[in-house]
């Protein structure tokens, strides 16, 4: 998984600097490669990212236990 973490992250930015690139060279024909890279790191890098670093935690200590809101104990 970490492999093809940085293997997704590398395609990223190759192909934002690409597109960074042909913009500098001609007028517009890169913006489609910045989008497809920024798509890319944005829904399918960042979901794998966050799913391969939570894997195998203990997130109940980030839940609210007493529900304070509803009447339960609040802590001070």
């Amino acid at each position: 998984m970490k492999t093809a973490l940085k293997v997704i992250l590398i395609i990223c930015l190759v192909l934002i600097g690409a597109g960074t690139y042909l913009n500098l060279d001609t007028s517009g024909s890169g913006e489609k490669f910045v989008g497809i890279g920024a798509l890319i790191f944005a829904f399918i890098l960042m979901p794998l990212f966050i799913y391969h670093r939570y894997r195998n935690k203990d997130l109940s200590n980030y839940s609210f236990k007493d529900r304070w809101w509803e009447g339960g104990k609040k802590d001070d």
